[in-house]
């Protein structure tokens, strides 16, 4: 877990914790908090430095706690048949959150209004709110797992929890009752070993998603000095990819929906190309 001392934690208040998306298939995001504990290297939400006041700070390094998020959440701001994601651009259960409670306050107040809930998370805290969980009639739980060797995951989301914990949340949550996705993101070519991660979740979950690498510029030399430090083979491959090359993940596509349906596994590929 990051030092709490070492990053710059500030309490704000807002208006509205929910706002509308501009995910697929998504009506309104929640984001219990602006930042993220996890300082994960290829993170593209970093752009919220921008919108934030945080623009010359290093992401992973502040934390703003939306402290009043729950009252804000009202009859006026959600509708019954809406779908709203927690946790679109902040994971809602980062350390922090075992302190203040922000995500979990705001799953109280939704509870009456039973909106369809995805929450996607790369913790195990999760299981903690079981309790609410199971009171959602449409709700599921996506974890994200782009990455199972432990050592480069230290290297790539230095501050989130192990892949091998980030599973067992989700078989715990599967045994329990709640809808379980597995959210392969981001898939690091030639290093993300998607079958792998199938073998060890297909009997746990409900539906698999595919979330290419995004290279971009805010996170463009975070990534290829990671590769430098330790891929440096595949350097002119993900080169490639920049440069709007598609060929590989069109065939990693093919690869994919192959080996999902085959195994008829539910799945959907989220690939920007």
């Amino acid at each position: 877990m990051k030092n709490e001392s070492i990053m710059k934690i500030k309490e704000k208040r807002v208006k509205s914790v929910i706002t509308k998306s501009n995910l697929p298939a998504t009506d309104l995001v929640l984001n219990p908090y602006v930042g993220c504990q996890h300082a994960c290297i290829y993170c593209y939400a970093d752009f919220m430095r921008r919108f934030s006041g945080h623009e010359e700070e290093e992401w992973g390094s502040f934390v703003d706690v939306k402290i009043n998020a729950p009252e804000t959440i009202t009859s006026g701001t959600v509708k019954k048949d809406c779908l709203i994601a927690i946790g679109s651009v902040t994971d809602p259960y980062q350390p922090l959150e075992a302190r203040y409670g922000i995500t979990r306050g705001c799953l109280e107040r939704l509870l009456k209004f039973q909106p369809r809930l995805e929450i996607l998370t790369k913790s195990p805290l999760v299981l903690r709110d079981l309790d609410l969980l199971k009171q959602f009639k449409k709700l599921r739980v996506g974890i994200s797992v782009g990455i199972l060797d432990e050592n480069l995951s230290r290297k790539l989301e230095p501050y989130a929890p192990s892949p091998k914990r980030r599973l067992e949340a989700l078989k715990k949550l599967h045994e329990e009752g709640v809808k379980t996705y597995l959210f392969v993101s981001p898939m690091f070519p030639e290093i993300s070993d998607f079958k792998e991660l199938l073998k060890l979740s297909t009997d746990y979950i409900d539906e698999a998603l595919f979330e290419n690498l995004n290279i971009k510029a805010n996170n463009r030399k975070r990534i290829f000095d990671f590769l430098r430090e330790n891929k440096p083979e595949l350097i002119p491959l993900y080169e490639q990819i920049e440069k709007k090359d598609n060929s590989y993940l069109y065939n990693l596509e093919q690869e994919i929906s192959e080996y999902c349906e085959k195994a008829k596994i539910p799945y959907r590929i989220y690939f920007h190309h």
